[in-house]
């Protein structure tokens, strides 16, 4: 959803950096996949493609950190 985000803190040798992958429009989701030694972090649209991608070493990253927006919950707004 808009408005979610991921940091993402790596080792870079003698300091660490920070990179942000947000969903910045409507309709769209940030989604994390681990696999085969790569973390990968992609903003991608409703229908499933994906716009922006970042991809890191798995052994590199010390923290991955997911921000989502508050939902409402539409269960508790509808009258019984």
């Amino acid at each position: 959803m808009k408005g979610d985000w991921v940091e993402i803190v790596v080792d870079a040798g003698d300091t660490t950096r920070t990179y942000e992958m947000a969903a910045t429009r409507a309709g769209r989701r940030v989604e994390t996949q681990v696999r085969r030694g790569v973390v990968e972090v992609s903003e991608v649209t409703r229908n499933g493609s994906a716009v922006r991608t970042a991809r890191f070493m798995a052994n590199r990253v010390l923290a991955l950190v997911e921000h989502p927006i508050p939902r409402e919950d539409s269960a508790a707004e509808t009258p019984r």
